[in-house]
């Protein structure tokens, strides 16, 4: 159950914090000693994250699921969003999967996702809100959003970044980037969830404390994230990525 709750905890901030979930769940038990997180526990953790900025982001949820103008337009510029992941992940799975064997090259794109977010300071800032989100500019977060197939690659990070290179304020960059995240991560969910029933592997009580763990801290990564970055920007996070990639790469 303690196992459970420690991974929640370090899915829940990896997720929404920009210094890569897949990073740290495989570099955290390699500098541990210990075996990454099973399928099992993978997939429900996943769902806990979901919960998360599905509660954070209930009001646009609410207008996506009700069909009002404006929520149909915000679905329609996710879903347009998410293809560019999709359509490579699929693509590039087998070597998606070899790559997450690597711990020593994830240290490598764990550093480099560092270099890109310390590089942000110097993006001039934008006043463009999500709601002015055009499809030209989903489909180019998107790519960036793609980027994190990379494990070591921060999903958030590389969001945010392509955000504020499209002209975005930092914390509306944020912002869109976790309603992008709403499909990849139930896509990811689903995907895992879809090999744990063909390896006839089940849950246990114990994860379900972990899927607790990661939708609270999940939900709390969030609310600091989107308070932290008008004030600091992602430079913070990218000193970090550094020096948690050097340290893994070193040790590993």
């Amino acid at each position: 159950m303690l196992e459970a709750a420690f991974w929640g905890l370090i899915q829940g901030l990896t997720e929404f914090l920009p210094i890569s979930s897949s990073g740290h769940l495989v570099l955290v038990p390699a500098l541990l000693g210990q075996e990454p997180p099973d399928l099992a526990t993978s997939a429900m953790l996943h769902m806990g994250t979901l919960l998360a900025v599905l509660i954070y982001f209930r009001r646009e949820v609410v207008e996506v699921v009700t069909f009002t103008d404006k929520g149909r337009r915000l679905l329609l510029l996710l879903l347009v969003g998410t293809i560019p992941a999709a359509v490579l992940g699929l693509t590039f799975e087998s070597q998606v999967e070899w790559l997450n064997e690597r711990p020593r090259g994830i240290a490598i794109a764990l550093f480099l996702t560092g270099v890109v977010l310390f590089a942000t300071r110097w993006i001039q800032r934008g006043t463009r809100t999500a709601e002015e989100a055009t499809f030209k500019d989903t489909i180019i977060i998107g790519l960036g959003q793609a980027l994190a197939l990379i494990p070591g690659v921060s999903r958030s990070g590389s969001t945010i970044s392509t955000g504020l290179l499209r002209g975005f304020t930092d914390d509306e960059a944020a912002r869109y980037s976790f309603l992008l995240g709403i499909p990849a991560i139930a896509g990811a969910g689903v995907f895992e969830g879809k090999d744990l029933l063909d390896s006839g592997s089940t849950v246990g009580a114990e994860i379900l404390v972990g899927v607790a763990v990661a939708a609270i801290s999940g939900y709390l990564a969030i609310a600091f994230l989107l308070r932290l970055i008008g004030r600091t920007g992602l430079s913070p996070f990218g000193l970090y990525c550094m020096a948690a990639g050097t340290i893994a790469f070193i040790i590993l």
